[in-house]
């Protein structure tokens, strides 16, 4: 127990930005200024002919505030993706470290192999971040069962690899955080450009359907805001779709690197040690 906490307390210095736990607040703070920017930006009375709100846009900012209360919708989206995308650069670009990740790892794993641990610990702590801590726990509990002579070889390479996945354990929600929220505006940008879609065509429908013909000035707003909706709510999932791949690329190669480290100071301590 006393080595597994040690191993987990090791894990936990991180330096850094460490991002945003509480997205929502980034979500409500979105909504605000993204209904800001509807009513007071787009649905400035210079963007319509006449200066009238109620009539025809008279440049694309009118077009997109005729698109309804759903535009403001999916901009609260839209702008939710780019702030946490930037939340998760420095997040993940704090956590991947202050050296060269490739470059970290061949070096680290050749101070192993040479069983040199105070410079792979010297390395640990220039380096910093997730991968850092991770093998710093791993280095930590090899030195410790090396000297524990209550122990077989299995058990001690067993501990060695629990202290690696521990730390890892501890280290991944920092790396993943806030991205189920971006995963989750990927479908939910297209659903709600659905719903504005629908309402659009709705509002085309009745202009079709009333008495005495067609009235092209509501069936041309029916249509705008089905249009705008659609374009709006696929760039909201095209910029979530890009900004989810990009950083689980990242994380992807983060855990790589742990876990090509972990493997390699398990089977160092099992080359360099016969069973007692």
């Amino acid at each position: 127990m006393a080595t597994t906490t040690k191993a987990a307390t090791a894990a936990k210095k991180n330096s850094g930005f460490k991002g945003v736990k509480d997205a929502w607040i980034i979500l409500v703070l979105c909504c605000a200024i993204a209904y800001c920017f509807y009513f007071f930006v787009l649905g400035d009375p210079s963007h319509f002919q006449g200066g009238d709100r109620s009539g025809h846009p008279a440049d694309l900012m009118g077009t997109v505030y005729k698109g309804g209360f759903v535009v403001g919708l999916i901009i609260t989206l839209l702008l939710t993706v780019i702030v946490l995308g930037v939340e998760r650069f420095f997040a993940i670009k704090s956590a991947s470290g202050k050296m060269n990740l490739a470059k970290f790892t061949a070096q680290v794993k050749e101070a192993i192999k040479a069983q040199k641990f105070d410079e792979a610990k010297a390395l640990c702590d220039k380096m910093q971040g997730s991968v850092a801590n991770v093998v710093l726990a791993s280095i930590n509990m090899y030195q410790t069962v090396e000297g524990d002579s209550t122990l077989k070889k299995a058990q001690k390479i067993s501990k060695i690899q629990q202290a690696h996945e521990e730390a890892t354990q501890l280290e991944m929600p920092t790396l993943t955080m806030n991205l189920p929220m971006v995963a989750t505006i990927v479908s939910l940008g297209t659903l709600t450009a659905l719903f504005g879609t629908v309402l659009g065509m709705i509002g085309s429908f009745q202009a079709l359907s009333a008495g005495g013909g067609a009235d092209s000035m509501a069936l041309s707003a029916g249509i705008s805001e089905a249009l705008v909706n659609t374009a709006s709510g696929i760039l909201t999932s095209w910029v979530a779709t890009v900004v989810y791949n990009y950083f689980s690329n990242k994380i992807d190669k983060l855990t790589f690197a742990l876990d090509e480290v972990g493997y390699t100071i398990a089977a160092t301590y099992d080359s360099n040690h016969v069973e007692a």
